[in-house]
C-alpha cells in the first residue's frame, strides 16, 4: 500500500497549493518544522518524528487549512509506518476534513484512506471513501477504484455486488486493449467460486493461464474443467502442464493418468503410472499397481496386465488380484497360466466369489477337452450363489461335449 506518495508530493512541491483555487500557501516556517520532524524520523525513528509533530501540533490553531492538513498527513504517515493503522486512519481522516486544501492532496488521501480502512476490516468505511474519491476521479482512474470496491464487498460477503464491480474493472481494461492485472483476475475467480459459478471460475483461470502462466493456474483450470465435465479440455490443459514440467506431485501424476483413462486413452494412462513408479514419484502400493493393471487391460495389453495384477497381488488383496489375472488368462486362451492363477487365487483366499475361480478351472478343462474334470469344477462352482447360473450352463455344455466324445469313441469301436 503506497502512502509515501502523499508525503513525498507534499515535500517536493509545497508551492502547488498556490496553483489551486484559493488554497492558502504552505509557509516556509511551517514547512521547515515539518521537515525537522521528517529528519528526526529518518535519523532516530518514527517515535522521535511523532514527538516533534506533537510539539508543532500545539500551535495548530495558528496554521491555515493547508498547513494543518500537511501536519495531520505527517502524523498519518508516521503512524502507518509504525503499523498503527487505526491512528493513521484517524489522522488521514483529519486531512480531508480541512478546507480548502489542494484537490490532489485530498484525492490521494481519500484513496489511501480507502486502502487503510479495507486492510483494517472497516469495509463499509472503505466503500464510503471510494465513493468520495470517485467523485473526484477521471474515467481512466476509475478501474482501480472498482477493484477496491470489489475487495471491500467481497470481504463483506456481498459477492453479487463485488462481482459487478470487478467485472467493470476487467471489462474496462480489456476494452482498452490492455491486460487486467493478475490480482484482479484472482479476485474475480474467488468471487465466482463463492457464487458457485464454476464457468466463471474457469473463464478467469483461462485468462490467468494466458497472461500470467503459473503452475497453480494450469492445474486449477484442469480441475475446474473436470467439475464442468469438460474432460477433453481438462486433458488438453493437463498435457500442456505436463509438457511445461508443472506436473510434479504424486497426486498430480495420478490425476493425469485418471484423466487419460476417462478420455478412453488407457495406454497413456498406464504409461503415466509406469513412469511415475519408475521415478519414485508414485508410491509402489496396491492402489497404483491395480490402476496400472486396469489401464493395461483396457488398452488390450493383456499379458502385461496379467503380470501387473500379479505384481499388485504382492502388495495386498492377493486373492482378488490373482483372480483378475486368472480371468484375463482364460479369456486369452492362456490355459495353463489361467489354471495356475486360479489355484493361487483360491489359495490366497478372501475372495468375493470363490465360485468364479472354479468356473475358470472348469473352462480350462473344457478347452483341454478334459470334460470329467471340468464337470467336477463346475459342480463346485454351482455351490456358490454368485456363480451358480453360469456353472449350470457350462455344466450342460460340458455334459453335451462329454456325451459327444463318448459317442465318437463308441462309433470307432463299432
Amino acid at each position: 500500500m503506497a502512502l509515501t506518495g502523499v508525503v513525498a508530493w507534499s515535500l517536493a512541491q509545497p508551492v502547488l497549493a498556490q496553483q489551486t483555487e484559493r488554497v492558502p500557501a504552505l509557509r516556509e516556517k511551517v514547512y521547515s518544522q515539518l521537515a525537522r520532524a521528517q529528519t528526526a524520523a529518518d535519523e532516530q525513528g518514527n517515535a522521535a518524528g511523532i514527538k516533534v509533530l506533537k510539539e508543532i501540533a500545539a500551535r495548530a490553531d495558528s496554521m491555515n487549512s493547508y498547513e494543518r492538513a500537511m501536519l495531520w498527513n505527517y502524523f498519518g504517515f508516521m503512524y502507518y509506518d509504525q503499523g498503527e493503522t487505526a491512528r493513521a486512519i484517524n489522522y488521514f481522516g483529519k486531512v480531508v476534513e480541512q478546507q480548502p486544501i489542494p484537490e490532489s492532496l485530498k484525492k490521494n488521501t481519500l484513496f489511501s484512506l480507502a486502502q487503510l480502512a479495507l486492510s483494517d476490516g472497516q469495509y463499509q468505511q472503505a466503500l464510503d471513501y471510494v465513493d468520495q474519491w470517485q467523485a473526484m476521479a477521471s474515467d481512466k482512474e476509475l478501474p482501480k477504484s472498482w477493484v477496491l470496491q470489489a475487495q471491500a464487498l467481497y470481504q463483506n460477503e456481498d459477492y453479487q455486488q463485488a462481482l459487478a464491480a470487478i467485472d467493470k474493472a476487467i471489462e474496462s481494461t480489456t476494452n482498452n486493449n490492455d491486460v487486467p492485472k493478475e490480482n484482479w483476475l484472482v479476485l474475480a475467480r474467488a468471487i465466482y467460486y463463492e457464487l458457485n459459478q464454476t464457468a466463471g471460475v474457469a473463464a478467469m483461470l483461462e485468462q490467468l493461464v494466458v497472461n500470467y502462466s503459473k503452475p497453480e493456474y494450469w492445474l486449477q483450470l484442469a480441475g475446474v474443467y473436470g467439475q464442468l465435465e469438460q474432460t477433453k479440455k481438462q486433458l488438453a490443459v493437463l498435457e500442456a502442464a505436463h509438457q511445461q514440467g508443472f506436473i510434479k506431485t504424486a497426486e498430480q501424476w495420478r490425476n493425469l493418468a485418471q484423466v487419460y483413462y476417462l478420455n478412453e486413452l488407457p495406454f497413456k494412462a498406464a504409461k503415466v503410472i509406469e513412469q511415475g513408479l519408475s521415478k519414485n514419484i508414485l508410491a509402489d502400493n496396491l492402489s497404483n499397481r491395480k490402476f496400472y493393471a486396469q489401464s493395461l487391460m483396457q488398452a488390450k495389453e493383456y499379458q502385461k496386465a496379467i503380470t501387473a495384477y500379479q505384481q499388485a497381488a504382492d502388495l495386498g488383496d492377493s486373492g482378488e488380484m490373482l483372480a483378475q489375472a486368472a480371468q484375463l488368462a482364460i479369456n486369452n486362451d492362456k490355459n495353463e497360466q489361467a489354471l495356475q492363477l486360479a489355484d493361487d487365487s483360491l489359495a490366497a483366499g478372501e475372495l468375493k466369489n470363490p465360485g468364479n475361480m472354479y468356473l475358470v478351472k472348469g473352462m480350462v478343462y473344457v478347452n483341454l477337452q478334459q470334460f470329467d474334470q471340468a464337470l467336477n469344477e463346475f459342480n463346485t462352482a454351482a455351490e456358490f450363489s454368485g456363480s451358480r447360473a453360469a456353472a449350470q450352463q457350462w455344466s450342460r455344455y460340458a455334459k453335451s461335449q462329454l456325451a459327444y466324445k463318448r459317442q465318437l469313441a463308441e462309433n470307432k469301436l463299432n
